[in-house]
């Protein structure tokens, strides 16, 4: 069922998407993130939004 309501529709994609992605274990860490929780690697990107 998709989001009609704009408000809702906003807070479950920054939910989904304000996420960043480390490039060497592939773990998900905080939007404000310097470092990989789990590999304490520094590579990381933010998640790709896909339409």
């Amino acid at each position: 069922m998709p989001i009609t309501d704009p408000v809702k529709l906003q807070i479950a994609l920054d939910k989904m998407f304000k996420v960043k992605i480390c490039r060497t274990c592939g773990a998900r860490n905080p939007w404000s993130a310097e470092r990989c929780r789990r590999c304490r690697s520094r590579n990381l990107r933010p998640k790709r939004y896909r339409k």
